[in-house]
């Protein structure tokens, strides 16, 4: 057998026909902590997008933030599999299995990865306003469609911002959001989903010493 290269990534439990066919949702982040919110959003868009799973990708560590106060992974993993209690909902930590650090590159090696699993990122409406900060961002809606759901105080700033003006014209309606997964990228949604009131810079400040 000849060496493994690094576009043949070794297979791992998540790879094989059990997810080929399937219609997967993307949830990324720090989850530090997890909470209801991530939740509420996860069983929304398996309802109203028609998916059949959704994974949590816990982030060894987000780019854009400061590792300070930053959980331990195996604490935030075992936090958010407490959390989603969820038989749909599965709580992954594939950026440090696949060794990525940037969403552009571990959607990369996933549609590589899983070339029969139809997979939708997800992602609040605060993201859309940042996503222009992200590494090869508009490759992001290129490779995969996306899911954008709302939150308190960023949806309409998001919906004005550059990546919304940028890709306008592939912004499909509501009315199309249930075959999103099976759409030609680039495309995405915007989801005005009931809003929840969690926040994980709040729960962190609750759990602050001397809060």
């Amino acid at each position: 057998m000849g060496r493994r290269g690094p576009d043949r990534p070794a297979p791992h439990r998540y790879s094989g026909p059990r997810y080929r066919g399937l219609a997967v949702g993307l949830l990324g982040g720090s989850f530090n902590p997890a909470h209801a919110g991530h939740r509420h959003v996860s069983l929304y868009a398996l309802k109203r997008l028609g998916l059949d799973r959704v994974w949590w990708l816990v982030s060894p560590q987000n780019p854009l933030k400061s590792p300070a106060g930053m959980a331990a992974l195996a604490d935030r993993l075992a936090e958010a599999r407490r959390v989603a209690a969820h038989p749909r909902i599965e709580v992954t930590a594939l950026e440090t299995t696949l060794g990525t650090r940037y969403t552009a590159d571990t959607l990369r090696r996933m549609t590589r990865l899983f070339p029969g699993t139809r997979f939708v990122w997800l992602m609040g409406a605060d993201n859309l306003r940042q996503i222009p900060r992200w590494r090869a961002w508009t490759a992001i809606f290129r490779m995969v469609p996306v899911a954008v759901f709302a939150r308190p105080t960023y949806s309409l700033g998001a919906l004005n911002g550059l990546a919304a003006r940028r890709f306008a014209r592939r912004r499909v309606t509501v009315h199309g959001v249930k075959r999103l997964a099976r759409r030609k990228t680039p495309v995405w949604a915007f989801l005005r989903n009931p809003l929840h009131p969690a926040s994980a810079t709040a729960i962190r400040r609750a759990r602050a010493p001397g809060s």
